[in-house]
């Protein structure tokens, strides 16, 4: 079954609903899919160590070059 065989046979039991037994149909809207957060990769235990290595030298270069 398709989308459209299907909206067409909802519409079809609705208006059925309607004359059959005079009720109300409320329709809704779709709720909006939820927002995804970028992924973020987490530091390992190397990455931090490199950090750590890199600000010691740019640390060591300041104090050289001043």
């Amino acid at each position: 079954m398709t989308k459209d065989e299907l909206r067409a046979e909802l519409e079809r039991q609705e208006q059925r609903f309607k004359d059959v037994y005079g009720g109300e149909v409320t329709t809704y809207a779709a709720r909006p899919e939820p927002e995804r957060k970028p992924w973020r990769k987490r530091a390992s235990l190397l990455d931090q160590a490199f950090s750590e290595e890199i600000q010691k030298i740019e640390k060591e270069l300041k104090t050289e070059g001043s």
